[in-house]
């Protein structure tokens, strides 16, 4: 029995590896714990972002919706996202901006290290993952470059905005929240309520210093000179506004005022979204509108180290800007105006959804996918302690079940082809049992030397070959002490039949062996299973109790998981009845041919061994002269 079911294992384990090899998918794969991915193509191309500056460490936002992201395959939460290379090794950094599985939208930044120039740069998007120890990684921080200072992306409701650069930079009080702005949620300036930015040490400014500052701005109103950003007053200061629609940047350094020209429109349209992005670098300040240069003017930054204002007049002639602000950063750095316009054609825009393209879904080719994939997913995933006992015995019976009914067929199999030759050469030695007495016992083994020893081993596996053994023996032993006189009387043929059907029962137990493993599994595994699911629903219902709530959400797997146990137990015991019956069938007909040859041998027999029979063999054997009578005609 142990070997039969270490073979079965061995056979089991084999056949799993030969289908996982042989249907492993033909590209890589980053892990097999994700059951889903799609492609991610920022195409800087004459049909995409039309660049063909490389760039390197940028923030890319994916915008993921139910147009192009399957959000009932993810984690509500958006946990089990997981942003890899093209080579399908390395991970990316990203983090969550909002990840509504309610209303299918989400917003994510991902830095790619590297984006080339006029071309296509791939990555992939991995989720599908119900690992309960699955947990977001998101690395808010490390999506940016060092010298990024302030990013706001007014995702907060009701709270000041919170700086994602790491750098502690929060705003000092809270705005009026604009809902759907550019990306998600934005800032309403309403000229009423300015928000400030407290000084640091990382937002302080050296004099002649280095800068880019980059938001999102609709303007709802087209007043004279509207304040945007302002920092610093009277002799030195920054801001950054609109007048009669037309953005500028205005610099007062020791008193001197220095203001970017109009550029062209000289009124940008109201109620639109538009990138705008100043520089400064080099003596040189320059502004951008879409990632265009907009306007530039010789100047140079003054020394600044008090807090920022957005939408707020403090001068005379001044008023507060009217309309909404999104994804606002602040740089340490002068960025080139190929960033600044990819980025302003990658986050919104006509050429956004030609800069970004999101592939179709993918699944790894391996057919075991589906263990780790969709509601099978998720009913393994949810599947208790108790549970996974109960399937583990069921899983032993399965195995042991399979054991028997393999080696069985196997046994039965080697049965039936020594049977049949044992019949193929009984049917000559029927006619003539000579054999049988033969001084030579290698006679009465071979048939009458009509069996070779490799066929005599194969018959060795055939019950008709052991009680013929049998029966041999039997006359052999009875016939022994005179072989000349080849009788039996009625008591020893009796005897012999009593010889023969021992042999028949030891037969018929040794063909029925563990077949009760069978029963066992057929009749104990639906009530395992069973037990399993009343556990299993007993415990969610005890959860559901404790929590205080019903959610059909949280009820749902815990249930699903419970009937698996029963599923287990019908699996365990639907291939048991089908083989037991089976293999019942062979085994009852190869008793039905041990009932038929026992008669037929003890038939053989008392017709061979009587003493008519001997009689007539003597008168054939011994000379018959006229001067001596014959034997039977005296008699």
């Amino acid at each position: 029995m142990k070997r039969v079911v270490t073979l079965c294992w061995k056979f089991v384990l084999l056949t799993f590896a030969a289908l996982w090899l042989g249907a492993a998918p033909a590209h890589a794969w980053w892990s097999g714990d994700w059951a889903m991915r799609k492609r991610i193509t920022v195409d800087t191309g004459p049909v995409g972002a039309a660049t063909s500056y490389p760039l390197s460490d940028v923030a890319v936002l994916v915008r993921l919706h139910d147009g192009n992201f399957p959000f009932s395959a993810c984690k509500p939460d958006g946990s089990d996202l997981r942003f890899i290379a093209a080579d399908d090794k390395t991970p990316l950094t990203f983090h969550l901006e909002k990840f509504d599985s309610l209303l299918n939208e989400a917003f994510v930044w991902v830095k790619l290290p590297e984006i080339k120039g006029g071309a296509q740069t791939t990555f992939w998007l991995y989720y599908g993952n119900p690992g309960s120890a699955v947990a977001r990684v998101d690395n808010v921080k490390g999506t940016y470059v060092p010298d990024t200072v302030l990013v706001y992306h007014f995702a907060e409701r009701g709270q000041p905005a919170a700086d994602a650069s790491g750098n502690n930079n929060n705003a000092g009080n809270a705005g009026t929240t604009a809902e759907g702005a550019m990306i998600g949620g934005g800032l309403r300036l309403d000229g009423k309520t300015a928000v400030t930015i407290p000084a640091s040490p990382s937002l302080a400014w050296s004099e002649g210093a280095s800068l880019t500052w980059m938001a999102w701005v609709k303007a709802t109103a087209a007043e004279q000179r509207m304040v945007l950003v302002r920092r610093g007053a009277g002799a030195d200061s920054f801001l950054i506004g609109s007048d009669s629609g037309a953005p500028f940047v205005e610099v007062t350094r020791a008193g001197e005022v220095q203001r970017t020209p109009t550029g062209t429109p000289a009124q940008l349209p109201l109620g639109s979204w538009h990138h705008l992005a100043v520089t400064v670098s080099g003596g040189t300040i320059t502004l951008y509108v879409d990632g265009e240069s907009y306007g530039t003017v010789k100047a140079t930054l003054p020394a600044l180290e008090g807090p920022f204002t957005l939408g707020g007049a403090a001068l005379k002639g001044e008023s507060a800007f009217l309309g909404e602000i999104d994804e606002m950063q602040i740089t340490k750095d002068a960025r080139l105006a190929a960033h600044l316009g990819f980025v302003a054609g990658q986050q919104g825009g006509a050429k956004a959804g030609r800069v970004l393209l999101i592939g179709d879904e993918e699944q790894p080719t391996s057919w075991l996918n589906f263990l780790k994939t969709g509601y099978l997913g998720v009913i393994i995933g949810s599947l208790t302690f108790d549970g996974w006992v109960v399937i583990g015995v069921l899983g032993i019976m399965f195995v042991i079940s399979w054991g028997v009914m393999i080696g069985k067929a196997l046994y039965l199999g080697r049965v039936s082809r020594g049977n049949d030759l044992f019949l193929q050469e009984w049917r000559h030695v029927a006619t003539d049992l000579s054999v049988l007495d033969n001084e030579d016992a290698d006679t009465a083994k071979s048939l009458g030397g009509r069996v070779d020893t490799k066929a005599q081993q194969l018959m060795h596996a055939a019950p008709l070959y052991r009680v013929y053994h049998i029966g041999v023996g039997e006359i052999r032993h009875r016939l022994a002490a005179d072989r000349s006189l080849r009788v039996l009387s009625a008591r020893s043929i009796q005897a012999i039949r009593a010889s023969l059907d021992g042999g028949l029962v030891r037969e018929t137990h040794r063909l029925s062996s563990q077949m009760v493993l069978l029963t066992i599994a057929i009749s104990g595994g639906p009530f395992l299973g069973l037990l399993g699911t009343v556990v299993g629903v007993m415990i969610t219902f005890a959860a559901v109790a404790a929590a205080g709530e019903v959610n059909v959400n949280a009820i749902a797997p815990g249930i699903a998981a419970a009937l698996a146990a029963t599923v287990a137990g019908l699996a365990v015991a639907i291939p048991a009845l089908f083989g037991y019956n089976y293999l019942l069938t062979r085994i009852k007909g190869t008793q039905s041919d041990l009932h038929v040859f026992i008669d037929e041998f003890v038939a053989k027999m008392a017709e061979f061994y009587s003493e008519t029979a001997e009689a007539s063999r003597a008168l054939t054997r011994a000379p018959v002269g006229p001067s001596e009578p014959n034997v039977v005609n005296r008699k």
